[in-house]
């Protein structure tokens, strides 16, 4: 028996070209700036108020001159009455009492509809005139009661290059104004305080933290170098310098990181393609031993910031694009160049495949991609999280994107 064919599905409704989660169009000409904003406030109040005061005037004036009304007087009679007017040419001669009054009542209406609007439009060029002083008068007014404003927004971006000792110390009355300026620098005695502890306590856990492991590694390398000590000994002794190495990496690691998590004060010119080249050079060795290939084309990219920090992002990213490689067959590209007025730093390997999702959790400390804290000997969790606060601290960012066919694009701007 035939069948009778299932109806073809219904077509898929289009896609809205509009999505919300799309963030708005940047037009600066739509948010104006507050000062703009008070000034359009401060003449909009005033031409409004303007246009009010003349339409007032206006309607008393033509209310006083009675447009529209009988006229003042008539002629009813007379002999010898004799008339000229250049005004109203209407009115001559020879006519009857009827016409003529009636002529010198439409010239009087005329005469008065001309004088009103003779007030409109010199009023109107008045208020023009008196707009645009009101305008010119709102502008600097509005900066003035904005000047607290700017000193407070010039402290806090001086803040914001490191320098904590700055105040606002804002003089005046007890208004909003100074209110939060005094919170604002009470905010800043906090912060001062906070980070002169953290520096201090830096300061303490460097020497503290170094100072036994390097007394470990001393007593463990003193060991090993007899001849006479025992095998077993002697691999006990190999074990416990691995691990104390592994914990003055994670020392210097984390000393570093907290150092880095501040903005850069004293900068120098820096060439990444230089730096580049030396985190290539202390890596030769090590990318030799697991037959990995360097490649890549440094052009000259000069960024003014802290050298020492910059080898380290070059060092950090070199280091795991070699040790994250094939084993056989593999190749790790460094390359510098200038893009958009900053300066690139481009570290791309063959690796792994690494899932886009993952991407995020590698710039996190202590994270490796499927594990956390133990299980790998390749570091101690923290290259990728110096990198970024690094980064960060020069006024600059760093992204990663995963290879077609395994490994990563580790991308570095830093502005010149």
């Amino acid at each position: 028996m035939a069948t009778t064919p299932a109806p073809p599905a219904p077509a898929a409704p289009p896609k809205p070209t509009w999505d919300p989660r799309r963030p708005a169009p940047n037009l600066p000409w739509l948010r104006p700036t507050i000062r703009i904003r008070l000034t359009l406030l401060y003449g909009g109040m005033f031409l409004i108020a303007g246009i009010l005061l003349l339409s007032i005037i206006y309607l008393l004036a033509a209310q006083a001159l009675r447009t529209g009304s009988e006229p003042l007087f008539k002629i009813i009679g007379g002999t010898e009455i004799k008339v000229s007017s250049d005004s109203c040419p209407a009115v001559n001669d020879g006519q009857s009492l009827t016409t003529f009054n009636s002529a010198i009542s439409d010239c009087i209406d005329h005469q008065r509809q001309a004088a009103l609007d003779n007030l409109l439009s010199r009023s109107l060029l008045a208020l023009l005139g008196l707009a645009i002083i009101a305008f010119a008068f709102g502008y600097a007014m509005a900066g003035r009661v904005l000047s607290p404003l700017g000193r407070i927004t010039r402290t806090a971006r001086a803040v914001a290059g490191s320098d904590l000792s700055r105040r606002i110390e804002l003089d005046g009355p007890d208004d909003e104004l100074k209110e939060l300026a005094d919170t604002f620098d009470d905010m800043l005695e906090r912060l001062q305080r906070a980070f002169t502890a953290q520096q201090r306590f830096v300061g303490n856990a460097s020497h503290e933290l170094r100072t036994p492991l390097a007394i470990n590694r001393t007593l463990l390398e003193v060991h090993l170098s007899d001849p006479g000590a025992p095998m077993e000994l002697q691999q006990l002794g190999k074990t416990l310098l691995a691990t104390n190495e592994r914990s003055e990496q994670l020392v210097e690691g984390l000393l570093l990181l907290a150092r880095s998590d501040n903005q850069i004060v004293e900068r120098k010119p820096v060439d990444l393609a230089e730096v580049a080249t030396q985190a290539i050079d202390q890596t030769l060795t090590e990318a030799a031993a697991k037959g990995v290939e360097f490649r890549g084309r440094r052009a000259p990219a000069v960024v003014q910031g802290n050298g020492v920090l910059l080898e380290r992002i070059a060092l950090n990213l070199v280091q795991n694009a070699v040790r994250y490689n094939v084993p056989e067959g593999g190749w790790v590209e460094v390359a510098t160049e200038v893009q958009h007025g900053q300066a690139v730093l481009i570290v791309s390997n063959t690796g792994p495949v690494v899932p886009a999702y993952e991407i995020d959790n590698l710039f996190e400390p202590f994270r490796r991609l499927r594990t956390e804290r133990t299980g790998s000997d390749k570091g101690v969790g923290l290259g990728l999280s110096i990198v970024r606060s690094v980064a960060r601290a020069h006024g600059g960012h760093i992204a990663a994107q995963p290879r077609e066919g395994g490994g990563l694009v580790m991308r570095v701007a830093l502005p010149m």
